[in-house]
């Protein structure tokens, strides 16, 4: 039987099979056994590039809710690597970038998983180490 962290691993890929896909590129190699990997923050990072709720307007408001999060904790944001396999793309950095112009986070459930689990582990007063160790345990 597959642990829930195995069944989120492999379920865009599923997917892709159950419609008659085959991953290819990029994707072939999205989350082929890899470990999730953090980047350092950059100095000075802000949530500038983060998209507004103007450019969401077909999102549900939960969706603007969880961009408005990673609007206010960037360097955490910035500090930490996405597990839904978006780190294959050209010009990926950071779960920040997810939430970026190009970025996949409006749609992807991991994207927004883990936005929500930093920004409340961040409430809570965790560190950046503590808040990795966290998204490594459910997502990586």
């Amino acid at each position: 039987m597959a642990s829930r962290r195995d069944f989120l691993r492999w379920l865009p890929l599923g997917a892709a099979a159950a419609v008659g896909l085959r991953p290819t590129g990029l994707w072939a190699e999205v989350r082929a056994g890899t470990a999730l990997t953090h980047p350092e923050p950059r100095n000075g990072i802000d949530g500038s590039g983060v998209l507004t709720s103007a450019d969401l307007p077909d999102h549900p408001p939960e969706t603007h809710a969880i961009y408005d999060m990673i609007r206010e904790i960037p360097q955490i944001a910035d500090g930490i690597g996405c597990a839904c396999g978006c780190a294959a793309l050209p010009g990926y950095r950071s779960l920040l970038t997810c939430y970026s112009e190009g970025g996949m986070a409006m749609g992807c459930y991991i994207c927004q998983g883990e936005a929500k689990l930093a920004y409340r582990r961040f409430n809570e007063g965790q560190t950046l180490e503590q808040i990795r160790r966290a998204i490594d345990g459910r997502y990586g």
